[in-house]
């Protein structure tokens, strides 16, 4: 049994998202497990026509619920009776939240938590994509849980997205009247009693430059909507952070509200057994005394406020920059004279980017020292002035790994923010020293997080034991082993991928050698990378490698390996997203560690790579960026593609060898839908590389989507003869490329002659014979099977495919059907031998008779051996046509 469930005291997030979740899961009850506030109250009874059925606690038998889907919630805390499920084994938790991960959120195997301002929002894009319409009692539960939420839209916690899902909603009838109803109540003669109260007892002080203000009251009877009159509080003071504590029963309710970045209050109410957003929080506190509650209050603020510090406090001055016009080489030079590690780059007084010292030595290591700075600078760049919060600069620089940020006053550079002066500003330093500290030497450390709880949702039982015969053998070795890249993104992602890689913090083959040993296993080592293939005895495959790292003698060329860390290992990938690394030690197992904020680019769906000389090192990561962009529905970061483009410009993809390239396009072409990813090639200019005539254009894009429906066509045939797809895909590329451009394609790509023979030394015959098929078609021409056999047998098949997409005739189509299943395996009984003996001369008269008791066959002159040899020695003596 499916069950939905919220928080105990709900809100209208928590109805509207109830209600969403209701057709997202059609099957499940759903169900307050505790109380509502006022408001949802009294809307319930006025509304009851827009309220989905609902079930009681009371009425649900606990053990037979084998799926919990909680909404607006994370933590088993807040879900009353139903907290005792969870961990329960076999049972199936989903959720949705706007709320952030905290420790003691439940594990869930599937769902969606991400920020925006109101749960509800989450479910309308779900609803959106999935194609599914609310109803206007619906849309109008949902409205109002993102107005609620957001304040209407203003609280600094709203997002683009909750503007969006608003307006969808009134597309499909939601009421917004009911909006100003229901959320601007009329206070209660005992709401205003109590806000007269905490107005009186309000009082404001200064902690490192923020105003807090806290209030407090007391009554023996519970009183509704504490929320609201906070946000009235806030906005008739103008309070920049407010704390409002209610003792009421036997509990003091907490709810917390900041305008101000320097106090998180949902990481503070998360002390007092709540939560909720940096903005946005509350708490119940249960059997604790007002005062005591109070107190703890006031030490917590004291910790919560982060010292408030503008740039100008901070900032480096004087501002040495160089011009747009240098070469790399001119930029070195001038880091290297005055010692920095860094410099902007200027045009007119306008800053462009950002130069590093490692960056232009790498570069000119390279050989592309006279290449412009331009094109290797950081472009990702906040311009600050002095009044700018230093908090405002701290998730650019340290998030997204940037040495500094220029400091602007009235269109003039006075000064620039190191990642020394955050550094001294975090610990309190101001002492003298370089103010371009190369922070690169600093080995920062990854974010962790526990998903043991999710692997065994998302992975084959089979699988779970494999990793875990891994870290035992780890443990035994006393070696630190990882399954790490594409496997670990597509377990977050929920994808389906069982090609695992392991990296071992040691010798990889040594570890693969014991394990082999260990299990019966097959161990292919490959001495010069440090890597080894293990292979079960029940075929299955698993990669191990040494933690290492590449550095490359010159641009496109296979690297140079050594030994390094695991940090080091995942810095020399590719991009981000297969930066991630899951701990399989039995002390750890389980733990995700992300050095490189692969997750978040995993939420923003985005491709990043790792630095700047990323497609100079290894340019085949252009096609591999374009085939993950397009496998995973994934955008390229801008600066990014700038830096692909400046590669492709640089001339550095023509430079990779042609078995490489080849190799790059094959996995491109195995893709479900090539067709996107290729037309995003053309677009970054990667065709050209490949030869300078390939285009992608209208046609293409017909005869590609052609291809796309013969393909399926022919493995609806299910015929035994294999082809390679992936080739056919390449000849419809090559389209309109004439035979010599043709060829020059298939050299560039190194093709091996056995496929050099197949796809190009047939190339003309196939596309001749096809044509004279279809001018046979057109003209109405009755097609004897002896005349199509002669037309079609030893013409490649995937030439054949191509040649059908090429036609788009469907009548060709039906003749290649009857040819690949019933008359291309049609042969003759009897043998030359028997043929010589009935006194026909060896040579091309054997040949010659031979081809025509095949073409009777072919076309029911005969039907069995007696028929052929009747026909045979009639046609030896003359009698026969």
């Amino acid at each position: 049994m499916d069950l939905i469930v919220s928080h105990v005291n709900a809100d209208f997030d928590c109805l509207g998202s109830l209600a969403a979740a209701g057709r997202l899961y059609p099957d499940a009850l759903l169900c307050f497990p505790g109380s509502q506030e006022k408001n949802l109250r009294e809307f319930s009874a006025r509304h009851a026509d827009l309220i989905p059925p609902l079930v009681r606690p009371k009425d649900l038998d606990l053990s037979r619920i084998s799926r919990l889907i909680i909404v607006d919630c994370q933590q088993a805390s807040r879900i009353g009776p139903f907290a005792e499920l969870i961990g329960r084994p076999g049972l199936e938790v989903h959720c949705y939240d706007h709320h952030p991960i905290t420790p003691d959120s439940v594990p869930f195997s599937a769902g969606v938590v991400r920020p925006c301002g109101a749960t509800a929002t989450i479910l309308v894009a779900l609803l959106k994509e999935r194609g599914i319409e609310p109803t206007p009692a619906e849309a109008t539960l949902l409205l109002l849980g993102i107005h609620e939420d957001t304040g209407r839209l203003l609280f600094p916690t709203t997002t683009p997205e909750d503007y969006r899902a608003v307006a969808w909603l009134l597309e499909r009838g939601a009421r917004l009247h009911l909006a100003d109803e229901i959320l601007s109540p009329e206070l209660t003669t005992e709401q205003v009693k109590l806000l007269h109260d905490l107005l009186d007892s309000l009082k404001t002080s200064e902690v490192a430059g923020v105003r807090l203000s806290v209030a407090h009251a007391s009554r023996p009877w519970y009183v509704g909507d504490i929320a609201g009159l906070a946000h009235m509080m806030r906005d008739m003071e103008n309070l920049d952070v407010l704390l409002l504590a209610v003792a009421m029963a036997d509990r003091v309710h907490l709810v917390a509200r900041s305008r101000v970045p320097e106090v998180d209050v949902g990481e503070l109410l998360r002390g007092f057994g709540g939560g909720g957003h940096a903005s946005a929080a509350s708490a119940t506190v249960k059997g604790e005394a007002l005062q005591s509650v109070l107190e703890r209050l006031d030490r917590s603020l004291l910790l919560a406020v982060r010292p408030r510090r503008t740039v100008g406090q901070v900032m480096s001055s004087p501002v040495q920059t160089m011009e747009a016009v240098a070469s790399v080489q001119e930029a070195r030079d001038l880091l290297v004279r005055y010692n920095y590690s860094a410099m902007p780059v200027v045009q007119q007084g306008q800053v462009l980017g950002i130069i590093t010292r490692k960056l232009a030595e790498k570069t000119v290591y390279h050989g592309l020292g006279d290449r412009p700075v331009t094109e290797v600078m950081h472009t990702a760049i906040l311009l600050a002035t002095p009044e700018t919060p230093l908090n405002a600069l701290m998730d650019h620089m340290v998030g997204g790994d940037r040495r500094f940020v220029p400091v602007f006053e009235h269109d003039q550079l006075v000064g620039v923010v190191t990642r020394t002066d955050l550094l001294r500003h975090l610990h309190g330093s101001s002492g003298e020293g370089d103010t371009l500290y190369d922070l690169d030497q600093l080995s920062p450390e990854p974010k962790e997080r526990d998903i043991a709880t999710l692997l065994p949702h998302r992975l084959p039982a089979e699988v779970m034991q494999l990793l875990a015969l891994v870290g035992q053998a780890g443990d035994e070795l006393e070696l630190a082993v990882y399954a790490v890249g594409g496997f670990v993104r597509d377990l977050l992602l929920a994808a389906p991928n069982l090609d695992i890689d392991i990296t071992v913090e040691g010798d990889g083959i040594f570890f693969a050698e014991t394990l082999g040993n260990r299990y019966g296993c097959r161990v292919r080592p490959h001495e010069a990378f440090g890597t080894a293939v293990l292979v079960f005895p029940d075929g299955r495959k698993l990669d191990v490698a040494s933690t290492r790292l590449e550095y490359y003698e010159s641009p496109g060329v296979l690297p140079t390996v050594e030994r390094a860390s695991l940090r080091h290992d995942l810095y020399r990938r590719d991009f981000t997203i297969n930066t991630l690394a899951l701990s399989l030690n039995h002390g750890r197992f389980g733990r995700l560690v992300d050095f490189f904020n692969a997750q978040k680019d995993l939420q923003d769906r985005q491709i990043r790579v790792l630095h700047n000389l990323s497609f100079v090192e290894d340019p085949t990561r252009a096609f591999r960026a374009v085939r993950f962009e397009q496998r995973l529905g994934f955008q390229l970061d801008p600066h990014t593609e700038g830096l692909l483009r400046s590669a492709v410009r640089a001339g550095l993809v023509e430079r990779v060898g042609g078995k490489r390239l080849l190799g790059e396009l094959i996995h491109i072409f195995k893709e479900q839908e090539p067709a996107p990813a290729v037309a995003r090639m053309a677009q970054l200019g990667l065709l050209t590389c490949i030869h300078p005539a390939l285009r992608f254009g209208p046609d293409s894009e017909r005869l590609f989507a052609e291809l796309e429906r013969v393909l399926a066509w022919y493995q609806l045939l299910y015929l035994d003869q294999p082809i390679e797809p992936w080739a056919v895909w390449l000849l419809a590329l090559t389209d309109r490329l004439d035979s010599p451009r043709y060829l020059e394609t298939c050299q560039r790509l190194a093709m091996p002659a056995r496929l050099m023979e197949r796809l190009f030394g047939h190339r003309h015959r196939a596309l001749r014979r096809l044509q004279t098929m279809r001018q046979a078609v057109t003209r109405g021409q009755q097609v004897s099977n002896s005349q199509l056999y002669t037309w079609l047998h030893g013409v490649p098949l995937e030439l054949l495919l191509y040649g059908l997409a090429r036609s788009g005739r469907e009548e060709l189509r039906r003749l290649v059907s009857l040819y690949l299943t019933r008359l291309c395996t049609v042969k003759i009984q009897l043998t030359g031998t028997e043929l010589q003996a009935m006194g026909v001369p060896r040579g091309p008269a054997i040949r010659k008779l031979k081809e025509r008791l095949l073409a009777a066959r072919l076309d029911g002159e005969v039907a069995s051996r007696d028929e052929e040899l009747a026909l045979a020695q009639r046609l030896i003596a003359g009698k026969a046509g």
